[in-house]
């Protein structure tokens, strides 16, 4: 090692303090991590970690972390994390407990502190007066205050709101944060009574409560931390808006790397329908002229002509009729922010009105554009009918200047390697294959796989159904129904199938309840998905059937899942515009497309659904992977070097007999 060696060894330490304080094992992994971690900080070398299931990479790069700050109590590091789950996690368990260690071992407590998005906090302004003039704004504070709970309040939703603007109160007469996450049960819509959309907030200056503000308040605790969690969403916001949602910092730690993309892909994303540019437009009828506001509705009329006139799929051109309607909405909607920008001192409606009008604009503008930095896209829903979307062809760009240019980033998950290359995904972060040096400090950035204490090779099983037809898009075939249910009966149930169509996994549900009555088989749209997963917890003969948000982030260790039955290699839908366009993209700069884009999607999911199945050293199991083309297909190789190194076999007898034993001895134990 380099550097500075004593953080390391402090790291270390601290690494032994804290996994001491939670009665957890030392981990070979856990320490490397520690170390690569802690000489990326010192020499500024952008790092790729791959920690596998198990590893405890929190606190593997926590403890270097803590180490750097109490030895450089002027800087500060932001950790992002993917969901507001493991943030959560961080602030209530594994930061409390390596900060502990960090004081015991340096004498020195770093400060921490945890910062969300403007939506996830309350607004004094909503809850106090009722905030805005947007009709989906139910219950004035007047109405409420008028009822006395429960038998007067004025429907379930008015005793929920009324509940969330007391808690909103006591939050407030304490100085706290009012964050979502602490706030009594509630629905979406009933935290969207106290809640404000981002473009809306009026700003601390402008607003009466601003210097009560929960966000201003969260922020002020950021910029006196040298520690900050948050989540991709803030910081694909902060990159795209100078640098404003997050305080400076000097490094930077990426936890769920693997999601990286795709949630900043999802915040630089948007979309335009008739419906929203009518809302807006009846919103604002009392702050402009008859002529201007009926003319503003009125383009939602004209979009919604072209978005009926057109096919769904991509839109390649601005002179189609498409972003020739959001140009017209733009052109309207900048007449309306002109008109509602005269008044010197608007109201807070007013101006919570205009913002939602220059959101429009802003929409209108991109689609309109067709630009080459974005892909235009026509979609349909049965639920929400038809609308234009618009998203960047490519996120790497962003992340290269307004990320990696200006702070050392970690970037670490359980699944950063695919096809046995950390090369697809350091392209798609912005880092370029021919940047990266053999060793430590001779490139850019480099990547490390520290492995994983479970034995994969012993503890699990890949099967590879290879007599079973190819998939189709007919959906899933009667023979792959068929071994469905032969292998739940062998698992005993015990079964997670990820499935790559709601439609499939209905089927499958529908098909296994037939064949095994007996047995008790969930499946995603059954219930709220949380109930349904803790209820598959919970009850180790229930198996839980389910689409692509069962792929990732599911974590039951034990008895209750033996079986991973993955129904069709998770590629991107092959009318998927977005996919599409970037596919394009790489084949017109001489890459392969099919590879860079729709194989390394596919590779990434199925390490993630693969990883369902060993969450502890004493999981067994099998993955059944029902598309035989993981072992014919040319790409198959590639697929399978992402997944967890199982034991492989295409013998279906092998595996019925194995899961049979495994539910067997799981029954005996219990």
């Amino acid at each position: 090692m380099t550097g500075e060696p004593e953080i390391a060894e402090r790291a270390l330490e601290i690494l032994d303090s804290a996994v001491a304080r939670i009665d957890g094992r030392a981990r070979a992994g856990q320490r490397q991590m520690v170390e690569a971690v802690a000489e990326s900080l010192d020499s500024g070398q952008h790092l790729l970690i791959q920690a596998g299931t198990g590893t405890g990479k929190s606190l593997g790069y926590l403890a270097p972390v803590l180490a750097h700050l109490t030895e450089h109590p002027d800087r500060r590091i932001v950790i992002a994390t993917a969901t507001l789950a493991l943030q959560a996690q961080l602030a209530k368990a594994d930061i409390p407990a390596a900060v502990e260690a960090a004081s015991k071992v340096s004498g020195r407590t770093p400060r921490h502190a945890i910062l969300k998005g403007r939506s996830n906090y309350a607004c004094l302004l909503r809850a106090r007066d009722g905030g805005t003039g947007d009709q989906t704004a139910l219950f004035s504070a007047a109405d409420l205050s008028a009822t006395i709970p429960p038998k007067e309040a004025p429907s379930e939703l008015g005793a929920e709101v009324l509940a969330l603007r007391e808690w909103v109160e006591e939050q407030a007469e304490v100085a706290g944060l009012a964050d979502r996450d602490d706030a009594p049960s509630h629905t979406q819509r009933g935290w969207a009574q106290v809640s404000v959309p981002v473009r809306e907030c009026l700003g601390a200056q402008r607003c009466p409560y601003g210097e009560e503000c929960f966000v201003e308040r969260s922020r002020e605790q950021a910029r006196q931390s040298q520690l900050v969690v948050t989540n991709h969403a803030l910081l694909a916001i902060n990159a795209m808006h100078g640098g404003t949602a997050l305080p400076e910092h000097d490094q930077l730690i990426i936890d769920e790397a693997h999601e990286l993309t795709s949630r900043i892909t999802s915040a630089a994303s948007a979309e335009l329908s008739p419906t929203l540019i009518e809302r807006v437009g009846r919103r604002v009828d009392s702050y402009l002229d008859d002529d201007l506001a009926a003319d503003l509705i009125d383009t939602g009329e004209a979009l919604r002509s072209a978005l009926d006139q057109a096919r769904p799929g991509r839109v390649l051109n601005d002179n189609e009729a498409v972003p020739i309607a959001a140009g017209q909405v733009r052109d309207l909607a900048r007449q309306a922010m002109t008109a509602m920008s005269k008044e010197k001192d608007p109201d807070p409606e007013r101006r919570q009105a205009a913002a939602a009008v220059a959101e429009v604009y802003d929409i209108a503008e991109r689609i309109a554009a067709v630009a080459d930095a974005d892909v235009v896209w026509v979609t349909d829903s049965e639920r929400f009918g038809r609308d234009v979307r618009v998203a960047p062809l490519s996120v790497a760009g962003l992340l290269r200047s307004k990320v990696l240019s200006e702070h050392t980033t970690v970037l670490t998950s359980a699944t950063l390697k695919l096809g046995d290359s950390y090369t697809a995904m350091a392209g798609s972060v912005g880092l370029a294959a021919d940047e990266r040096g053999e060793r430590p400090g001779d490139g850019l950035w480099r990547g490390i796989d520290v492995g994983s204490p479970f034995d994969y090779s012993r503890q699990g099983i890949l099967y590879t159904a290879t007599d079973l037809p190819a998939p189709s898009r007919e959906g899933i075939s009667p023979a792959s129904l068929a071994e469905v249910a032969e292998l739940v009966w062998a698992a005993g149930g015990r079964t997670l199938g990820l499935f790559a169509s709601q439609r499939s996994a209905e089927a499958a549900a529908v098909h296994v309840r037939k064949q095994l009555p007996d047995f008790s088989i969930l499946c995603q749209g059954d219930a709220h998905l949380g109930e349904l997963t803790s209820r598959f917890a919970a009850e180790p003969q229930t198996s839980l059937f389910g689409t692509l948000s069962l792929w990732q982030g599911i974590d039951v260790p034990g008895d209750t899942c033996q079986l991973v039955i993955i129904e069709k290699l998770p590629f991107p839908r092959p009318d998927d515009p977005l996919m599409q366009a970037r596919q394009q993209a790489v084949s017109e700069n001489g890459g392969n497309g099919f590879m860079s884009v729709a194989a390394t999607h596919a590779a990434l999911l199925l390490a993630q659904g693969a990883g369902r199945l060993i969450r502890r050293v004493s999981d067994r199991g099998v993955v059944a992977v029902l598309d035989p083309r993981l072992v014919t297909a040319r790409y198959g190789s590639f697929l399978r070097s992402s997944m967890p190194p199982m034991w492989s076999t295409r013998d279906r007898e092998t595996v019925i007999n194995a899961l049979r034993r495994l539910a067997a001895a799981s029954k005996q134990a219990a």
